[in-house]
């Protein structure tokens, strides 16, 4: 097992990596200050790894809630199935809410416990390469708007982050793939060394080689824990999480929620990101061609969908509703070189319109 830690001060937390660690009741013991514990999970997870789970909390008073699966199901709406829960079970401010999932239940599990009697404590045990390396560290929660993706939301770190490495052997390919996505952007935006490292072991990954994935995982956790601990609620350096979010949250909710993954929106927005990046000057064709090349040897789409309602207008209009737009202008993160990002507002438009343009 590694043990990495997000250094918050007094909020902060270690994230566990290994196999076999979800059913460890002394792994989590010290993370549950009441008696009663609520797993959030969905359809999918619930029947593979929900008792599993449940084994760790022995002595505890466990309950449970499975929520529908998928992107589109992350709404108010749905939120409220865990708020049922908790309120109809008489949960107290003493309470344990568990993450059980992906990203969708982390998110949402996440934003149940800021919002529960003004705050509970949580516990993400993340169950996919894209939670694992990316929405389970970090304290960010949230449901979705059919207007703008994550813009209901709060930022609620947990007691502690549990990754069992196992569970990705129960993972569709799509999802992996998806899950790539997020690791080859913190080799894009900070650690030229790790795109390096990536490039020759890619296939590793989508073989599910556990010493391959392992490493991975660890040093993308290590990546996000570092600028985190430095900039927790996103006014500046964090941002840089975002590579291709901008472009690729427009893409998920332009398509519908679901009908695109995550980390497929982001692997087609980061390629836009890095075109748009050459037409300033700072990459050259090769980076391009290289960056594209990763995206494509994991089966992960480097174009948006080319139908009618994606057009120039609507994918504007968009990416307007962005979280990082301040005083109307749409700030991207774009890049210097591999391994070197920067956010920005200060770009000719025409360029923006040329990379959407151009890049489809």
């Amino acid at each position: 097992m590694k043990t990495l830690r997000v250094e918050l001060g007094d909020r902060g937390y270690p994230i566990f990596i290994g196999q076999g660690l979800m059913g460890q009741v002394a792994l989590v013991k010290p993370y549950v200050k009441g008696r009663q514990v609520l797993i959030v999970t969905n359809t999918t997870v619930a029947p593979l790894y929900l008792e599993l789970c449940k084994k760790a909390f022995a002595g505890f008073d466990v309950q449970s809630v499975v929520l529908p699966d998928g992107e589109v199901y992350k709404t108010l709406e749905t939120l409220n199935l865990i708020f049922d829960e908790l309120i109809g079970q008489r949960f107290d401010r003493s309470c344990t809410l568990v993450a059980l999932g992906g990203g969708v239940i982390g998110d949402m599990t996440g934003f149940a416990a800021a919002c529960f009697q003004r705050g509970v404590k949580f516990i993400q045990m993340p169950t996919t390469l894209l939670s694992q390396v990316d929405s389970s560290v970090g304290g960010k929660t949230g449901v979705n708007h059919p207007l703008g993706k994550n813009m209901i939301g709060a930022f609620h770190q947990p007691e502690c982050v549990i990754i069992d490495t196992e569970t990705l052997s129960t993972l569709e390919d799509r999802q992996l793939s998806a899950g790539l996505a997020e690791v080859i952007k913190y080799g894009l935006i900070q650690d030229i060394e790790f795109f390096e490292w990536l490039e020759g072991n890619i296939e590793r990954l989508m073989n599910r080689e556990p010493e391959a994935l392992s490493y991975a995982i660890e040093r993308s956790c290590q990546d996000k824990a570092e600028i985190v601990a430095k900039d927790e609620k996103e006014a500046g350096l964090r941002a840089l999480f975002n590579l291709g979010h901008t472009f690729g949250h427009a893409i998920e909710s332009g398509m519908g929620y679901g009908n695109w993954l995550h980390g497929e929106g982001v692997s087609a927005g980061t390629m836009q990101a890095v075109y748009m990046s050459m037409l300033l000057g700072d990459l050259s064709e090769a980076d391009v061609i290289r960056v594209q090349a990763l995206f494509e040897r994991v089966a992960l789409p480097i174009k948006p969908p080319l139908v009618s309602e994606m057009d120039n207008d609507r994918f504007l209009g968009l990416m307007a509703g962005d979280k990082k737009v301040q005083a109307g202008t749409i700030r991207l993160v774009l890049l210097k070189s591999i391994g070197q990002a920067y956010v920005t507002g200060d770009y000719p438009d025409a360029l923006l319109t040329k990379t959407l343009t151009d890049w489809r």
